[in-house]
């Protein structure tokens, strides 16, 4: 399985962004999607995650209300909508992918993923 994030780039406080996450490989498993990210000097931490079926969804506290998981399984696409960004999310964002049995679980724990993609920047300026 590949995974190739896009979408990032630079935008001011309070602006938008939408980063896609387009997989491709042996994407007949169902499989559940997470984003992590990177600031610079520091460890990668959660996001977002969203279960095969996309009626369960999970958010990191520090984005929770602003930002949004989705996905088009017809696609093979998982997206993240940021709204109302703060410096704070400038970062490294990755894409993650693992199999599963269950339609409805999602994860959030970096070990629970087998496929990472590349990862996209997105930079807030102040």
């Amino acid at each position: 399985v590949q995974l190739q994030a896009s979408g990032g780039g630079l935008v001011q406080a309070g602006g938008s962004l939408r980063l896609s996450c387009a997989v491709s490989g042996r994407t007949f498993s169902p499989y559940a999607m997470g984003w992590f990210r990177q600031a610079p000097g520091k460890e990668r931490e959660f996001v977002a995650a969203i279960s095969w079926s996309g009626d369960s969804a999970y958010y990191a506290d520090s984005v929770k209300g602003r930002f949004t998981i989705s996905r088009d399984n017809a696609e093979n696409t998982v997206f993240l909508l940021m709204n109302s960004l703060k410096p704070e999310d400038t970062a490294v964002y990755y894409c993650a992918a693992r199999s599963t049995y269950y339609s409805s679980s999602y994860y959030y724990r970096e070990y629970e993923y087998n496929y990472w993609g590349q990862g996209t920047l997105v930079t807030v300026s102040s």
